[in-house]
């Protein structure tokens, strides 16, 4: 018999390999993707004592020296050493390059006006327009929370504003939140109007990532006590 009269198997055609896309991060309830969103947003510890080092320095500097251009210049020296641990190690410097963001428009405002405690006037304006926004998304049902609870599900946002009882957990959460930055300005305004840089300096500090963990812990109280499912996405 003839090979050529053999039947030839049909190769089924090579498909291409396609890789799925890398699934969202997903939390069995709405308060463990609160607390998630919550940690990257403060930059856990290290984010936190980069933000504070820069202002203990200037403050420290200008109690010893009384020299303006001399404090701004060690506590921007202090945070471009911090970046460089962070370029080095190849982590993300968000919070370093926050904090020297910072020192620049603080620098800035002072170096014109001659006055120290003008280095702290930048970072009072954002705190009160930051707070004003978040007020605001409070006041018209959508709460800031809400959004970065959104931001875990990128295929649908907003889903998270069409369960009652999400929005007002994140309601409840936000009110939290802003009582840090009420507090705080409630505090450094009078000080800043009195000129005084040392309290202004002490202030920025203590009011800063103690009230915050305080806020954090109280959210964290608040959403330990709830077990809202997440929707499972269709």
């Amino acid at each position: 018999m003839s090979t050529a009269d053999e039947a030839v198997p049909v190769q089924p055609p090579v498909q291409p390999t396609v890789t799925a896309p890398k699934p969202a991060e997903s939390y069995e309830t709405v308060e463990a993707a609160v607390r998630a969103q919550l940690s990257k947003a403060f930059g856990g510890r290290r984010g936190t004592i980069e933000a504070a080092v820069p202002t203990i320095t200037f403050t420290l500097a200008w109690i010893i020296t009384e020299q303006l251009q001399l404090s701004l210049i060690l506590s921007g020296g202090i945070a471009a050493a911090l970046l460089l641990v962070r370029i080095v190690q190849r982590s993300t410097p968000q919070f370093v390059l926050n904090s020297l963001f910072g020192i620049g428009i603080g620098a800035f405002f002072a170096l014109r006006s001659g006055k120290a405690e003008d280095a702290f006037l930048p970072g009072m304006l954002w705190i009160a327009v930051v707070e004003a926004i978040m007020i605001f998304s409070i006041l018209v049902r959508w709460p800031f929370m809400g959004f970065m609870l959104g931001a875990t599900n990128p295929e649908d946002p907003l889903a998270w504003h069409r369960d009652k009882g999400i929005v007002k957990l994140c309601t409840k959460v936000s009110w939290i939140m802003v009582l840090p930055g009420l507090i705080k300005l409630t505090v450094q305004i009078p000080l800043y109007l009195a000129g005084q840089v040392f309290w202004l300096g002490i202030a920025k500090v203590a009011l800063g990532w103690p009230v915050y963990l305080a806020a954090l812990a109280t959210v964290g109280w608040v959403l330990a006590r709830g077990r809202t499912a997440v929707q499972p996405q269709v």
